[in-house]
Order: C-alpha cells, then structure tokens, then sequence
C-alpha cells in the first residue's frame, strides 16, 4: 500500500525529483513518512512548525516558511499565535494527512517549537544541539554528547539522543510543560557556558563563527519562544536525502555517523524496537538552580 491509498491528500506530479543525486521523489517521501509515522506523529501533531519549502527539489531554491502560504493544503493548519504581532497564522498537522500534505507543499524539513500548541508557553522538552566546528571529529561529537547527557542527568533529566542528518548531534529531554521560557532558556545556556568554562579548548556557548574552528557549539538557543529545531525522523535538503534518526544510547558510535540514515534506507529502522518510545513517560519538571 502506498502513502496515496492512506491519505486523503492527493499528490500532483507524483514523480517530481526532489533528490536528485538519491533518486528521491515526491512520491517516494510520502512513502517513506507513511512507513515512519506511527513514530513520528508524536513530534510534529499539535505543535507550530517551521518548513524548509524546496519547490524544485534540492537541485532548486529553498527558503524557511513559518506562516500558511496560498494554495497549501486544507489539511496543513493555521492557527493564530496571541503573541505574534504580524496576525499572521503559523502551522500545524493533526494527522497523517497532514505530513503528506507537506510532502505535497515541498516541505522538505520540519522543524517543530519545543512547546505544544495546547501551552504555548511552557516548552514540553528541551533540544541541545551539538554542532561541530572545523576540525571536529565524530568521536569529539559523541563525546560531547555524552557530557550533556551527564550534565542533563545530574540535573534530574532523562535524556534520548538522535542524528540531525546534518552534521550534529541532538540531546533531548523530555519536560512536563510547568515552567517558562525564560527560565527553561536559562537552564540550558548555564549548562552550554558551564562545558564552555569547563573545557574552553573543546566547547563554545557562543554563535560567532571565527570561535568554532577546532570547537563543538552547544547550541541552547533552540529552547526559546519561536524557535526550533529538526523533527525526529524529518527528512533533510542536504545531499542524499538524510533524516534525523532517533538512537539507543548505545547505538552511539563510529558505525553510525550524523547522516547515515536516509529516506532510503531508514525503513529498515521500523521493524526494531523503537529507543524513543517512552519519551513521554520520562517528562519531569525541570528542577531550576
């Protein structure tokens, strides 16, 4: 059964190429989501998103699109966020039609708010993104994901690790929404400037390109009002048609690096146990210093 004869979402162009050098298409991603929602749904329904819309495939322009556009399907929500003075809508899915009508749009990416649309203001889980400078290996990567898992942990948090299909690494925890922005930003910019402090020679807190060389960024800005990060399970538009993929800690190692999961070849992740799949149950309140 193909993702067509599951969604009320009809697909127009069906074979348009959307990675080339994967011979992926339009088609073949809708497949793929079919085959990854029964995980996947749980981190992109109800939540605002913002899409990297690629209309001409990868080979073509692509540009990031936060606000409902003419012509995207009825199943892609708008819903009006109170504190967004510009009055326009932001987007959403509720169901499996709604992916396929982002395949539809040419949404190659999604990247969901850490908040739910039911509490906009209290985010339900914290992203740290580890982000390799020049001259950072995989192992570093790893290693420096370890740490924030320790320094999560210590702070009373589960956590649950996944590629970006990019070239980072992200560490998750889980949140029962109870507390603020401002104070959830707080927490995870101390921990990015405490592993900055700790080791200088390893790690930066800081965007500013010319201190990454040789660095891992800790990227903490993901866990503010607005912002986002890369669904798990998402395809990405970089070359060879990767995905995030969530892992067992213990899958964490040199045999699996941060883009080696591709709508081609994830399918065969389906048919394991899932290591995310007590995400939920592992949400605590976030315990601030």
């Amino acid at each position: 059964m193909t993702s067509a004869d599951r969604s009320a979402v009809q697909l127009t162009h069906p074979d348009r190429v959307y990675w080339a050098d994967a011979g992926v298409t339009k088609a073949d991603l809708a497949d793929y989501y079919a085959k990854a929602w029964p995980r996947m749904a749980p981190f992109v329904t109800n939540r605002p998103l913002a899409l990297l819309r690629c209309p001409e495939g990868t080979a073509g322009q692509c540009f990031f699109q936060k606000h409902a556009w003419r012509g995207h399907a009825r199943e892609v929500l708008t819903v009006q966020d109170p504190n967004d003075n510009s009055e326009e809508p932001i987007l959403a899915i509720d169901s499996f039609d709604g992916v396929i009508g982002l395949v539809q749009g040419a949404a190659l990416e999604i990247h969901p708010w850490q908040a739910a649309l039911a509490d906009l203001e209290h985010p339900d889980q914290i992203v740290m993104d580890l982000d390799p400078g020049e001259g950072i290996t995989w192992q570093d990567l790893i290693d420096g994901a370890l740490e924030v898992r320790t320094r999560l942990e210590k702070a009373g948090l589960q956590t649950f690790v996944k590629t970006t299909g990019g070239k980072g690494i992200h560490v998750v925890a889980p949140l029962k929404p109870v507390t603020g922005w401002n104070e959830v930003k707080e927490f995870t910019k101390a921990i990015a400037d405490d592993m900055a402090s700790d080791s200088p020679d390893r790690y930066v807190a800081t965007i500013t390109k010319s201190k990454r060389v040789g660095h891992i960024l800790i990227d903490y800005l993901r866990n503010q009002r607005g912002a986002t990060a890369i669904a798990p399970y998402a395809s990405r538009a970089r070359a060879g048609a990767p995905v995030s993929m969530p892992l067992d800690w213990d899958e964490l190692g040199p045999s699996i690096g941060p883009a080696h999961f591709t709508v081609n070849n994830a399918a065969n992740r389906f048919g394991m146990t899932d290591p995310w799949k007590d995400f939920r149950k592992a949400e605590v309140a976030l315990k601030l210093r």
